[in-house]
Order: structure tokens, then sequence, then C-alpha cells
């Protein structure tokens, strides 16, 4: 059967009058919980930024859509986001299934973007949500691993290193207004072309070397190797051992984007399970140091690890080499992005050549 085009425009209206009024009748109840819990306010992309009102408990659940130093951003299955101050007093810990066995506790340096999770806490002043609780499982974790080592992208790195690329982003945009200046003296003095390709391809090494900086914001390198040596059987810190860790704390203390990486070892001396248990203790006696005498944060030390007997560096037959092996090593990581200098783009313009005439002071334009 043909339908007239009359008939067709009809149905074109009222579909049009139909489809508003479904769609405001889709919406679920848990966004109309959400708004009342939170005032969400609409940003320039599809999700909404939620203030918590301060003093209020708050629960919620989703992925991590960014994450900067001292806060990370949640988005729940609304679209909504939330975002979330870590503090010292932060319980970062496993979401386990398995009841007969003790959740894992976890660093703050593990919630990475990508990774599902739950936050419970409180709101502040400033409408962000001071988590108390944080939790996730393990598969969860494992897979915002993979993630974050195969599909990262730059865009999500660029607004926590935007405050340290100042320079970078300054020197770029005259750039951009040079390209302009030496295209349109290119076109009236000979080598303007040469001036103008000079200065794009600055300009893209500028760019380049930008995106280099932005991608090692998540890459640590070791700007110090600290060894604290135990006696046989024992994890107290000698007077040589407290003065060393003295030395390094200040050190961290006056550096930006550090983190610390503190290790247990044993000589071979008794059986495998005790030595393990002793490495730990001696980890766990440089940590307690470090918080309890130069207040440390706990976010700034990664979960300290016993290794027991394993990795020796030296030989446990003799006397000597069993004393290097009873050791604990502190390692002073420092964010790559942070000690990389900002690229610098220096572009030389030719002088336009002239072209003699009778007094040989007129330029040919």
């Amino acid at each position: 059967m043909k339908i007239s085009s009359g008939v067709r425009a009809i149905l074109f209206v009222f579909a049009l009058a139909v489809i508003p009024a479904v769609a405001q009748d889709s919406t679920s109840p848990q966004d109309t919980n959400t708004q009342s819990n939170a005032q969400t306010t609409p940003t320039s992309n599809s999700a909404s930024v939620r203030s918590v009102a301060n003093g209020q408990k708050m629960k919620i659940k989703g992925v991590v859509v960014r994450r900067d130093a001292d806060t990370f951003v949640v988005r729940d299955l609304n679209g909504v986001d939330t975002v979330v101050r870590l503090t010292d007093r932060t319980s970062v810990t496993e979401r386990k299934s398995n009841p007969f066995r003790r959740a894992k506790n976890y660093a703050t340096t593990n919630i990475l973007p990508g990774l599902n999770l739950e936050v419970e806490g409180r709101g502040d002043a400033a409408g962000q949500l001071v988590a108390e609780k944080v939790r996730f499982s393990d598969d969860e974790l494992r897979v915002a691993r993979a993630l974050e080592a195969r599909v990262t992208p730059v865009e999500s790195r660029v607004g926590s290193a935007e405050s340290r690329l100042t320079q970078v982003e300054q020197n770029a945009q005259r750039l951009s207004g040079q390209l302009e200046e030496l295209a349109a003296i290119s076109n009236a003095a000979r080598g303007g072309a040469v001036a103008a390709q000079a200065t794009a391809d600055a300009a893209v090494a500028g760019v380049r070397a930008t995106n280099e900086r932005i991608s090692a914001l998540d890459d640590y390198v070791a700007q110090q190797v600290l060894t604290i040596n135990f006696r046989t059987g024992s994890a107290a810190l000698s007077p040589e051992a407290k003065s060393k860790l003295d030395q390094l704390a200040q050190q961290a203390l006056q550096t930006k984007g550090y983190v610390l990486e503190v290790t247990g070892f044993a000589d071979a001396t008794g059986s495998r399970e005790l030595n393990r248990r002793l490495s730990m203790r001696r980890a766990d006696a440089v940590v307690r140091y470090l918080v309890e005498n130069h207040r440390i944060p706990l976010r700034r030390i990664i979960t300290p690890y016993g290794f027991g007997e394993m990795q020796p560096v030296a030989d446990n037959t003799t006397r000597q080499g069993r004393a290097q092996n009873r050791r604990v090593e502190i390692k002073l990581l420092v964010n790559r992005g942070l000690t990389q200098p900002a690229p610098e783009m220096n572009v030389e313009v030719p002088v336009p050549a002239t072209r003699a005439t009778g007094n040989n002071r007129n330029p040919e334009f």
C-alpha cells in the first residue's frame, strides 16, 4: 500500500512530538537519587561534575577517568564525575570475595585511570569528596594496569601537566604567530620559504618534545638508592642507619613528585620462612622511622616488601657476604616528566636578500 506525501508529513510531525516525551520518561530512578544527594553541574563534555556538600557522607561506585597527585575523578554509571581527594587517613584495601583470608592493603599509587572502584567519604568546603575508604578487587587492578600500559591516551594526562608546561605552551603560541608572519615575509623576500620551513620544523620538534614529557609523567626514575645494614637476626636500626635515613628524608621532602620504595632482605642463616618475616620486619622498621620522625606521608611510600634471602648481593658462604645481605634498600623515585627540562624552540630568521641600486641602500621587496 502506498502512503501519500500528506500522510507522511503528518506521521513525521507526530514522531517529533512523541520522542521528547519518551526521552523524558526514560530517566532512571537512580539518576533522580543521584541529583537529590549532591548538586551536579553540567560541563562542555557529556559528563557532569558533582559538588558534594560540606560534611555530607557519600558512597559512590564508578571508574577512574583522571588521576592527579592527590586527587582523582570517578565517573559513575550515570555519567556524573566526582572529584575525590586522598589524605594520609585514606584506607585503600582490596574488595575481596574470599571471606577466609585477609584483605590486601594497597598504596594510593595503585589508583590508576580505568580502575573500577568504590569510595566512601565526606564532602569538604570545595565540593570534593574526601575519601575515607577506597575499595577495589585484585582483578580490577590488573585490568587497570593493562589499560594503562596499552591504551592510555596522552589527552588524559594533559590536565595534570598544564601547570608545569605553561612555558612550553606560551612558546608554542608565540611560534604559531611567527609562522603566519614568516609566511608573509617569504612571499616578499628571497629565503622566506626556507625560514618558514625552519620555523615549522622547530614547532613540530617542540610539540614532539612536549608529548614525550607528558608521556613520562607516569614513569619514575631512581634519584638515590640507600642501603641500611642490620645485625644477625635483628631488625633494630643502628645510630648510623638513623643518620642516613635523616639525610634521605630531608632530600625527599625537598623533591617534587617523589615516592619511596622500601624492600627488606636477609642472609641465608636460618629457615626461608624465618628470613622472609625478618626481612619484612626490617622494612617496616625503616618505614616507621621515616613516618614517625620525619612525617613522610604514607601515600609517598610504596607498599614495603620483604624478599627474605632472595636476591643476595654477596656470597652467603662468607661472613662479609652475609653482612652485606642483611639489608634494607630505600629508593628515592622521582617523576621523570618533572625532571625533564622544558623544551626550547629557537628559530633563526634569515635576513631578506637585497638588490644593489644606484645608492646601494634600497632593499628589494
